[in-house]
Order: C-alpha cells, then structure tokens, then sequence
C-alpha cells in the first residue's frame, strides 16, 4: 500500500452488472484467456528471419606484419572511419589480421584501397593464428573497393598481400568481414556479464545507497545498483567496467539507469582492461534503459560517461554485456510463463463457519501497528472473521488498543491506537510467480478508511530487503473518500509512493464500490501484467516499456497475497466526525491460476 496516491488516467468505459460467485472452476474462462492473449501477455512463439550480414571487424582487435608510421595503425582499417587507414611497409609478403573474439560464420569480405593496393593478395581464415586457411586468392587485384563472396568459419581473419601494384606498401581504408546477425545467431547470443568482476571510478556506501558498488550493476538483480561516490564521483567523468573473463564478440550493451545518468558518455572495449577503444559514444543520453547494437571484440567493457544528466553522479541499475564467447557465468533462470490453458492452483473460497479466523495453512495474520501513518492497531485476528455466508469479513473498528503507540488521532487526541483491524498475508504458506490472480470484494467507505487487495515482494521477509526493492503490486486499493474509484498500482525502487506507476477506474454511472462485489484481477508474466475490474482493463504494464520509460522491472521473483484494511494514512487521511464504525470489507474468494 504506497503512501500518496498514484497518477490517474481517465475512467474507462461501463462494466458488465457485477453477479453473485460461481462455484470455483478449475480451468479459466476461454474469454480471460482471451484477453490475456489479446494483450500480448501469452508466450510468443519466435518466428525466423534471415539476418542481414554485420561487419564483425569493425572496432575488433587489429594487427599487422607492419605499418608506414605511427599515423597508419592496424586499428584505422576496422574503426568505420574511411578518412582513416593502415598501410604497411613498403614490401611485399605484408599483412593486416583481425581477431573476432569469437568463431563466426563469415560470408563476405569488403576491402577498400587506398592507391597503395594489392595485385596479388590471399583472403585467409583461421581459428588459432596459426594453420590458416585460404578462402580467397588472386594475381589480378583491381584496387579501389573489391567485395568479395567467400564462406568459411573462424576466429581471425587476415589479408595477406604478396604482391604490391605500386611503389608503396599495402593500405586499407577499412577491411571488412561480414558475418549473418554478427556471427551470433539469436540461439547463440547470451548474457556475458553475469557475475563477472567489475570496477568504478568510485562507488557510494552511505546511507543513500549502501555498498553500490560495480558488482551490483553485474549482478541481474533490478534492484540493486552501481552509483559513483557522493563525496568524490558527482563529477565528470565517471566510469564502470566489467572483465568478462576471456575475450568475446560483443553484440549488445543495456544500460538501465538510475535517474543519476549520462547525458554524455562512450562504450569502450578493451584486451587488456588498460588500452580502451571506443565503439559507440553519444551526447544524447536520455537514461532509462538504453539498448546500444555493437559488433565489436575484447575482453573488457566499460561506459564511460564524461557529462551528467544531473546535479548527481553516475548510476546503473544493471550493465549487462551480451554477444559470445567470454567465460560467462549463467544468470538465475526465469521461471517459467504460466502455459494454456491456465488452471487453479490455489484458492480460498472462505466456506467457513461464521466466528471461526482465516485458514491458518494458508493464512497468517499480521499483527502490529501499520505503516504510511495509519492510526490502526492489527490484531491477532480479532478482525478477521468469517460470516458463514462464504465471506471472510475484515472489520475496522473505533476501539482502543492499551500499551500501543500511533500517530496522533485528531478526533481523540491521543497517541494510544484509537482503532482497530486485520491484515492478514500468505508469505511462507503461499508464495509464487506469475499467473492470474483475482479475488471478488465488496469494500466498504468511509471517510479515512484504506482497504487493499496487494501482492509484496517475499524477499522483504526472506532477505530483509526493505520496501520498495523488494516490489509491491497492488491490484486494488480503495479509499473511503472516493466511493466510486478504486486504484492499480506498482512500486518499485525507481517508482512508488506518489512516484507508483499505475492507473485508477471509476464505476460509471455515479455507483459505488460499497454497494456490490466486484472482481479484481491482476494477470501476470515476464512480459508484463493487465489489471482489470469485472473484466474490464484498467492499466497495462508492457516490461519493455516500463523499463525504458519509467525504471526496472522487479516482478519476476516470488509474491505473496495480503488483505488489508486501514484506518488513516497519509493517501486517505484521518477520520473525522461523519466517519462511520465499524466498516466492513468482505471478501468472497481469493484464486490463484497458473
């Protein structure tokens, strides 16, 4: 439950007349189905699709028998600058090679000569630089650009010149081997720099943001982060950088950042993690997730940023590195999408006799005073009662608690809990990943009264990762000053409290939320979520689109169910003299589907 209300979008359109429960189905209606699958939220089955061929040589390691100068380096004829070029000594049997990082299936070679070219030259390969094979030879060489279609597979790549057709040496403009999708097909392609070891300008350890160092933006978990020190790095420049072990072939960067990031910065790889070369540089930063297609080789990676976004520093929740090759360690595994036809996994149907407390195997009650300035104390299931109607009734009553402290109540005065409730949660009897969850509720409201339907992140018991880190999903949330409205919402590092990334609905009509039941729903996978009231979508979470929009997606870990109903709090504020007590919330099932 965050603190202030979230942004709100306009009402939707009307919903079909709420009805009373069905008995529980096993499998869901073909229509949810549906509409989940309509929203793109079902696994996609890839397609395939011919890759055009990349330059895999452009910012790839160069080197050579020999070069004219200091001015004519081996790099000059694979950085994708063709004002700039290798030449080689003035001799024959000279020759310029290029390291891929990783075997790849060449198909083309492109070279572009400067006058200096080559009469008689091979096209060779290899997978070692040692025993070469050639793909290509001739004693004709026009000069000029020649393209050349030759096949064959390896590391290194050089042309070797035996024949110059001037006085001079040999020089490229660039050499260019072409490979399909880069050398690295889509089955191929993975995470490079999982765990590996990194480095930083510097790294915070304060009370703003604790031991973020460079591990934390290598380390796939969204909500941890690297970010420069706040007494020596909210300056420029400002770096990161990760040894993924062995050398590779470096198909993408993603950068997700913290708000602190870089409006200016370079990707640099390097062999040696002490010589960098720069394969992509921008003055256009626009922070969130940024995607950056390379084809380039080494073994070090670094974003080095030379201007900040902000009055901050430089920080990433994650810098991942993707191609092949390397000594990749392999990341957590996803859990696996929910598959078709989804079926009931869990459930509470609340057939109980009347007076008796929630299912304790799949139930516990969490007692205690709340958060966000509530003014309630949360019994030991006092307020959690079922009806013997098929109900679980959470109760909210003016009663007060002897030996607690609360925020002050405006209508008594006193700092002693004036109110009390039931909050009660799954963690430990039932906590899961992804699937459909909907519960049917008839809310009540009332001036200063907050009931809730909401998901939070289990490690914030089982690793004591605090809020909003650990992720909290609310599918519902109601507040007594608004009858008809109720709210959807997402928190996370990045976004919550007022900051939630969610959206609200209002029941046509001028009805109310405490007049009927209503099914609240939320459905779930690693591609994002729908939420939606008696089957009409109120808010869409599409996870490529939050993170390059609005900040990391940090739902892919177990949740756990809670039920709740608060009395104040700084979003509905403090009773006053027209509220009402008791108040009821009543919930009709509670249903899980994977």
């Amino acid at each position: 439950m965050h603190s202030t209300p979230p942004v709100t979008t306009p009402a939707p359109g009307r919903l079909p007349a709420a009805r009373r429960r069905r008995r529980r189905p096993r499998l869901l209606a073909a229509g949810l189905a549906a509409l989940v699958a309509a929203l793109g939220l079902t696994p996609l089955t890839a397609g395939t699709s011919s890759a055009a061929p990349v330059n895999v040589a452009e910012g790839s390691t160069a080197t050579a028998s020999s070069q004219e100068n200091a001015a004519f380096p081996p790099s000059a004829a694979v950085d994708g600058d063709p004002g700039t070029r290798w030449s080689s000594s003035f001799a024959d049997n000279q020759w310029l090679q290029v390291d891929l990082g990783a075997p790849a299936a060449v198909t083309g070679i492109t070279l572009r000569w400067e006058t200096a070219h080559a009469r008689g030259y091979r096209i060779e390969i290899s997978g070692d630089a040692r025993t070469w094979t050639t793909l290509h030879q001739t004693g004709t060489g026009t000069g000029g650009t020649e393209t050349l279609d030759v096949t064959g597979t390896g590391r290194y790549v050089r042309m070797y010149g035996t024949e110059r057709a001037t006085p001079w040496g040999f020089s490229l403009w660039e050499f260019e081997v072409y490979a399909d999708d880069g050398g690295t097909g889509p089955g191929d392609e993975r995470l490079l720099s999982h765990g590996k070891p990194g480095t930083a300008s510097s790294s915070q350890h304060d009370s703003a943001c604790w031991l973020c160092g460079p591990d934390k933006a290598l380390d796939s978990d969204p909500a941890s982060r690297w970010a420069t020190a706040a007494e020596t790095g909210w300056t420029d420049p400002g770096w990161i950088a990760v040894d993924l072990g062995a050398p590779a072939r470096i198909s993408k960067v993603v950068l997700q950042w913290d708000p602190a990031y870089a409006r200016s910065y370079r990707i640099e790889v390097s062999d040696d993690g002490r010589t960098w070369r720069s394969v992509h540089q921008t003055s256009d930063g626009r922070g969130m997730k940024e995607t950056i297609a390379l084809s380039a080789t080494g073994r070090h990676v670094r974003m080095y940023g030379t201007e900040r976004a902000t009055p901050y520093g430089y920080s990433l929740w994650e810098f991942q590195v993707y191609g092949t090759g390397g000594d990749p360690v392999a990341p957590p595994p996803l859990p696996p999408d929910p598959a078709e036809p989804l079926e009931l996994v869990w459930s509470d149907e609340f057939d109980a006799p009347a007076g008796t407390i929630p299912d304790q195997s799949k139930w516990t009650a969490d007692s205690g005073v709340g958060q966000n300035n509530e003014l309630q104390y949360y019994t030991e299931n006092e307020n959690a009662r079922h009806d013997g109607d098929g109900n679980l009734v959470i109760e909210a009553r003016r009663e007060v608690t002897p030996g607690t402290t609360c925020p002050r109540d405006p209508l008594s005065g006193s700092t002693t809990c004036q109110y009390t409730s039931g909050r009660i949660n799954t963690h430990g009897r039932f906590d899961f990943t992804y699937g459909r969850v909907e519960a049917r509720i008839k809310v009540s409201s009332t001036q200063g009264h907050w009931p809730a339907f909401w998901m939070l992140g289990s490690s914030f018991f089982d690793e004591g990762r605090p809020w909003p880190y650990c992720g909290e999903i609310d599918i519902m949330e109601h507040i007594g000053s608004e009858p008809g409205r109720t709210h959807s919402t997402l928190h996370a590092p990045a976004y919550f409290g007022a900051g939630g990334h969610g959206s609200s609905y209002d029941l046509p009509g001028g009805a109310r939320f405490d007049q009927d039941f209503h099914v609240f729903a939320l459905d779930w996978n690693s591609r994002g979520m729908v939420f939606t009231v008696d089957g009409h979508v109120v808010h869409t979470v599409d996870r490529e689109e939050l993170e390059t929009s609005v900040g990391p997606w940090v739902y892919d870990g177990e949740f756990f169910l809670i039920l709740n109903s608060a009395v104040g709090g700084d979003w509905p504020g403090p009773p006053d003299t027209g509220t009402v007590f008791p108040q009821r919330m009543l919930i009709d099932y509670v249903r899980v589907y994977q």
